[in-house]
C-alpha cells in the first residue's frame, strides 16, 4: 500500500470521528462522511480530507484518529501527475492512495492538493495537500 509521507508540516492534525473497528494505516488518504467523520479511500474521486497523522488499530477502543489537512506530502502516481495541475485520488492501479491530474468541473469536491512536481505512473513526488482547493487550471 502506497502512503502520504509528510515532508514538510503547515498545518497541525486535526482529530476526525472514525470507528472503533476499523483500522487505518499511518499516511492513508481519508474520505469524508457526515458527521466530521473519516474512513480509508477506497476509490476514485473520494471526497477526500485529508492525510492521517498516525495509525488507528482497529478495536482499540478509540474513535478519533488525528488527520492532516495540509502540508507538503510525498505520494505516489497512479498515472499523470503534472506540476501546478489540481490532484485527485485514483484506484485504478489497485491503490486507492494513488493520485493523478484532475480534469472536470466535479474536482472542486474531489480535490486531494496541487503537485508540486511532474511524475508518472508508478513515480513518487510531491504535492500540497489541500483538500477541495482546485488550482485555476483544474479544466486544462
Amino acid at each position: 500500500m502506497a502512503v502520504h509521507t509528510l515532508v514538510y508540516e503547515t498545518e497541525v492534525p486535526i482529530p476526525f470521528t472514525c470507528a472503533d473497528g476499523t483500522a487505518i494505516p499511518k499516511g492513508t488518504l481519508v474520505k469524508l462522511s457526515d458527521p466530521m467523520t473519516v474512513a480509508a479511500s477506497t476509490g476514485d474521486a473520494d471526497t477526500i480530507i485529508g492525510v492521517t497523522a498516525e495509525e488507528k488499530i482497529a478495536n482499540d477502543g478509540k474513535t478519533k484518529v488525528p488527520v492532516y489537512m495540509g502540508g507538503i506530502f510525498k505520494a505516489t502516481a497512479g498515472g499523470n501527475c503534472t506540476v501546478g495541475k489540481t490532484l485527485m485520488s485514483y484506484s485504478a492501479t489497485g491503490d486507492a492512495n494513488d493520485l493523478i491530474d484532475g480534469t472536470n468541473a466535479a474536482l472542486y469536491t474531489k480535490c486531494v492538493g496541487i503537485a508540486l512536481e511532474t511524475a508518472t505512473d508508478g513515480q513518487t513526488f510531491l504535492y500540497k495537500l489541500a483538500p477541495g482547493q482546485a488550482s485555476v487550471n483544474v479544466l486544462a
